[in-house]
């Protein structure tokens, strides 16, 4: 495993959020941060070193995206996930949620039924809450420590008049790589009932092995007319202050629709580092990526063997991302409790699971994007407050 995930970078006195909030949020310093979904690990050198060049241009005026970089996106996604798209499907923007909710506005009216399985990422409710649509979910199932989709429950939705659907695959919290059979009962169901797919594939790239991440509009003509799928190489190569994402909209009607959304909104530029990074990322950071999966494989293993011992929590084996879900359940608190004892007691940050939805009570969500020493560190304070408690 290459030494370059070895150490912690220091963060702190940098206006990181997840570092530089902790006490805000947490009431205390003392506090260790395993929470916001950013990377406690340095970006491969490639990037660094192209950030580095264009910072010594010295020039940051207005910058467009072309054809090249187009190129460069087309084959990302050949090589990555064998999805031939064409390089006018693609819509650049600031970041996914940006883009979802440029697609609720799109899509949809006031009043229109939007539906979300949950629990899942919070931003989700924002996005249909705030422009006034109807939020409707589709709970996962969840079951010895696994999570599936209750097709009956989404069939029943749609029937009800479902516009819109935000699919979260990888799945954030949970961590399923949703199978192309899944896949298939989704579209097959979307296209019966008219149901337009916005699919946030941000941690596409982060699949372990035994694992395959299929972009859903990949399956076939039809889905890829009735989907806008959203990606970035934000959560792949940690530049997530750097605000860079792309859509995908094959669908021509939708496209222009949506070009002219963003533009109603003053969205039409990208800015110039984060161009930068997505060209030298996508040209020459997939080594590192390798070394990067090797890295959160290892710490995904590690949390999952940690807690078999301790059968009060049971960390989710993550089919991909670099976030474990913590089950607490058994621990026989409320979630109030729990939060308390996690900060007070193990002394750790976690995310709220309540912050998920209601199916989060009783659970939470750990970054392991960090050296492994550090993972072990906070798996150890878990441990530690655990045995106290006996």
């Amino acid at each position: 495993m290459s030494s370059l995930f070895d150490e912690l970078p220091a963060r702190k006195d940098t206006r990181s959020v997840k570092w530089d909030m902790v006490k805000a949020l947490y009431g205390t310093d003392d506090v260790q941060p395993m929470w916001v979904a950013d990377m406690d690990l340095p970006i491969a050198n490639p990037i660094k070193q192209a950030l580095v060049d264009r910072a010594e241009h010295a020039i940051f005026g207005y910058t467009y995206t072309d054809k090249l970089l187009n190129q460069i996106v087309r084959q990302w996604l050949q090589k990555q996930h064998d999805w031939d798209i064409k390089s006018d499907w693609i819509i650049y923007s600031p970041g996914v949620i940006s883009t979802l909710h440029m697609a609720v506005l799109n899509v949809t009216k006031p009043g229109d039924s939007v539906l979300i399985q949950t629990p899942v990422y919070p931003p989700f409710y924002d996005i249909v809450k705030s422009h006034d649509r109807d939020l409707v979910t589709n709970p996962l199932r969840y079951e010895n420590g696994y999570y599936t989709i209750d097709f009956e429950d989404l069939e029943s939705k749609f029937q009800q008049g479902v516009k819109a659907f935000i699919l979260c695959n990888p799945h954030n919290p949970v961590g399923r790589v949703w199978t192309k059979e899944e896949l298939q009962k989704i579209t097959s169901l979307c296209l019966q009932y008219d149901v337009m797919i916005l699919s946030d594939e941000i941690h596409a790239d982060l699949i372990y092995n035994n694992h395959k991440h299929i972009p859903i509009a990949s399956l076939s003509d039809k889905v890829s007319e009735q989907t806008i799928t959203c990606m970035s190489p934000t959560k792949t190569f940690n530049l997530a202050g750097l605000q860079v994402s792309y859509a995908i909209v094959p669908n021509k009607d939708v496209r222009d629709a949506m070009k002219n959304e963003f533009k109603k909104y003053g969205m039409t530029m990208l800015n110039t580092m984060g161009i930068t990074a997505l060209e030298a990322a996508y040209t020459s950071g997939e080594e590192w990526l390798r070394e990067l999966l090797q890295l959160l494989e290892h710490n995904r293993d590690l949390v999952v063997s940690a807690f078999q011992d301790h059968p009060e929590i049971t960390a989710m084996k993550a089919e991909g991302t670099y976030l474990i879900w913590l089950d607490c359940t058994d621990m026989g608190l409320s979630h109030a409790e729990l939060k308390k004892f996690m900060q007070e007691k193990a002394k750790i940050g976690l995310n709220d699971g309540a912050s998920f939805g209601i199916e989060g009570e009783g659970f939470m969500r750990m970054n392991i994007a960090s050296p492994t020493n550090y993972v072990q560190e906070g798996v150890n304070k878990i441990l530690k407050a655990l045995d106290n408690r006996n």
